[in-house]
């Protein structure tokens, strides 16, 4: 098997040097694939700053030009009925030319996304292409609250929820019987996916070939304590709490007295809002013990698939100190730490050498990697008829 640094080599073009910037000019300015339209280019971002956190009320997306129709990948939604009677919205990348047989036998990929992601960030729209021109099916499982209607249920998501990834998963494969499937994440999405890995250990080869984690922070307590600093404070938590303290206020709606509302909505940090908010609403004693029982670090040698996970060692989120070591995970799992990328980054130059550049190197090397694992042994898994619930449909695009 190939190692992603053979199959792809990550060089930052030379007007974007440093981990915050490449952070945000890809998630913000470059193009999401090489050729992307400017017009387009720019619907997308539009879409993707309205939307971001799922917001939970008033949102809608913006209409498409009539010049742009059929120009970007499109998307169906499903409502998954979880088995605590919650839901969660999962939307299925559609395929607008492949023939129904050809459907049938393409690769799934299930992907994870980060903290307060959705359908419209930067890196789906990026893969979403990439499968669309390659045949894959892409399915993208939005956690609790993150689709743009709150959830029912007295909690939300958290980096380390192992049994929801796995309910999600073992779902995703009875949707697709008989057929390949992968997973990947991003972020809190990435380390989530590991967690899980981890956790259910010979039982994940039942469910997935491979998995993939894209900058995770595997070190929970390290990059929690890193983001509330400095610049990270300032501009990254900022955004994170805005999207954030809006959807808790309306989960203490839902439920008042279910956590410390004034000091949710008093958090100037992530440590501060986890303590206040997730930790006590998902079952942990406080901000630590969430984060030292989510992290996915201590769990990488019980990793029996085929693993990849990227952190560039320039990340804003992720101190490289706290970074595993080769010595540190299974034999299974493959670490790539390139000297640049941001988080969740990677632009690299386009058909000219300057600005904006693109994001489409990753997921092509990424579906790379995981298509080397396809053709792997998989026992198929069940769910029981409880959690098998029967979902319902919204097309869009």
């Amino acid at each position: 098997m190939q190692s992603l640094a053979s199959i792809w080599r990550y060089t930052p073009p030379w007007w974007l040097p440093g981990g915050h910037a490449q952070t945000i000019w890809s998630a913000r300015k470059a193009r999401h694939w090489s050729g992307q339209s400017d017009k387009l280019r720019h619907y997308l971002g539009r879409a993707s700053e309205s939307a971001e956190g799922g917001v939970i009320a008033g949102w809608r997306e913006p209409p498409v030009p009539s010049e742009l129709r059929g120009a970007f990948p499109q998307w169906r939604r499903e409502r998954w009925e979880t088995p605590d009677r919650d839901f969660i919205d999962v939307d299925f990348l559609t395929s607008q030319s492949a023939s129904v047989e050809a459907i049938k036998k393409a690769p799934v990929i299930v992907l994870f996304h980060g903290l307060e992601g959705s359908r419209h960030s930067h890196y789906v729209h990026a893969l979403a292409h990439v499968c669309a021109e390659r045949g894959w099916r892409l399915i993208l499982p939005h956690f609790r609250g993150c689709s743009g209607e709150l959830n029912l249920a007295p909690r939300a998501y958290h980096s380390g929820d192992h049994e929801e990834v796995d309910w999600i998963l073992r779902r995703a494969a009875t949707v697709h019987p008989g057929v390949p499937m992968v997973a990947a994440g991003v972020s809190l999405g990435g380390n989530a996916l590991l967690r899980w890995a981890g956790e259910i250990g010979e039982e994940a080869g039942r469910v997935v070939r491979s998995v993939a984690a894209i900058c995770p922070p595997l070190d929970l307590v390290a990059s929690g304590q890193a983001i509330g600093k400095g610049l990270n404070r300032l501009f990254y938590t900022r955004l994170f709490l805005a999207s954030m303290k809006p959807k808790a206020r309306a989960k203490w709606v839902q439920y008042p007295g279910l956590f410390n509302l004034d000091a949710a909505m008093d958090a100037k940090t992530l440590l501060e809002f986890d303590n206040a908010f997730t930790a006590p609403v998902h079952g942990f004693k406080h901000v630590l013990d969430y984060w030292s029982q989510a992290s996915a670090k201590p769990y990488l040698k019980a990793v029996t698939i085929p693993a990849l996970i990227i952190n560039p060692k320039n990340d804003p989120f992720i101190p490289p100190s706290s970074l595993p070591i080769q010595a540190e995970v299974a034999d299974t799992v493959t670490l790539w730490q390139p000297t640049a990328g941001g988080h969740v980054g990677f632009t690299e130059s386009g058909l000219t050498s300057g600005p904006p550049g693109h994001i489409g190197g990753l997921p092509n090397a990424l579906l790379d990697w995981l298509g080397q694992h396809l053709s792997l042994s998989i026992t198929p898994t069940r769910l029981t008829p409880t959690d098998a619930q029967p979902p319902t449909s919204t097309r869009y695009g």
